[in-house]
């Protein structure tokens, strides 16, 4: 699906179909390509007589009040975003750090079970066993929106897209989950939602943690079983009683 901005193209990626709108509006926020602009509309490039291709594109409308952005070229991979183009340097100079008492409100020994819920509302994984899911969550436990996609990013961005057009950005005092691997590019578009809290059901990446911890955002990895490991902040203000630790996290037992 190809995405643009006010008619200019931003991208194209591979997705699975579905919620198209969400991830062509999560994906131009994520990226900082909307600036801060409202978006007024969302509509596919096509007319009543359009092929079904020509569903694949998708515009995104500011009214032109989005500034100018150097568009990404070729193809945006299912698995993986912009790998190391943006510094952690750059992100700070374009996100303030989040609020550490938004995710001071959350109960760590909650995530494990949390995460089963958002599993187990994963219907095309259920059916399928091939796709990622991501899911925005409040400190009392309740799964708010559940997205799935081929790819990790896009099921990220079709949440953040879900919430902008409910006007509910930033994400303030929300959490993100996601099925893969806590990435670099995870981070980033949890940070630039401003969610409190990032949870994986995998293993972060050390620029993962080392951008978490300057974001403050919360990030917590192999939240399996009863068990996890949360590595931003590096010290939880009352580790739970059988904690232990390694050089890089503080591994709590629920």
């Amino acid at each position: 699906m190809s995405i643009q901005l006010d008619g200019v193209q931003v991208t194209t990626t591979m997705r699975t179909p579905g919620h198209d709108y969400e991830l062509a509006v999560g994906f131009c926020h994520t990226e900082g390509v909307l600036g801060g602009a409202p978006v007024i509309g969302v509509r596919y490039c096509a007319d009543g007589s359009a092929v079904a291709s020509e569903f694949n594109v998708v515009t995104v409308e500011t009214g032109g009040r989005a500034p100018a952005f150097t568009p990404r070229l070729g193809l945006t991979s299912t698995s993986c975003g912009l790998c190391g183009s943006d510094s952690i340097d750059t992100l700070c100079a374009r996100l303030d750090p989040l609020d550490p008492a938004n995710a001071a409100a959350y109960d760590v020994g909650s995530f494990p079970a949390l995460c089963r819920s958002v599993l187990a509302g994963q219907s095309l994984f259920q059916s399928t066993g091939a796709v990622h899911g991501a899911a925005a969550f409040d400190a009392d436990g309740n799964v708010l929106v559940v997205r799935e996609d081929v790819g990790r990013h896009n099921a990220v961005d079709k949440v953040v897209g879900r919430l902008l057009l409910d006007d509910r950005l930033p994400a303030t005092g929300l959490g993100l989950f996601v099925s893969g691997r806590a990435s670099f590019e995870m981070v980033q578009k949890a940070w630039a939602a401003g969610f409190a809290v990032l949870l994986s059901v995998s293993a972060p990446t050390s620029l993962a943690v080392e951008t978490a911890r300057r974001a403050n955002l919360m990030l917590a990895g192999f939240v399996r079983d009863e068990r996890l490991n949360v590595y931003s902040p590096e010290r939880l203000a009352a580790p739970a009683p059988a904690a232990t630790a390694d050089p890089l996290s503080t591994l709590s037992k629920a």
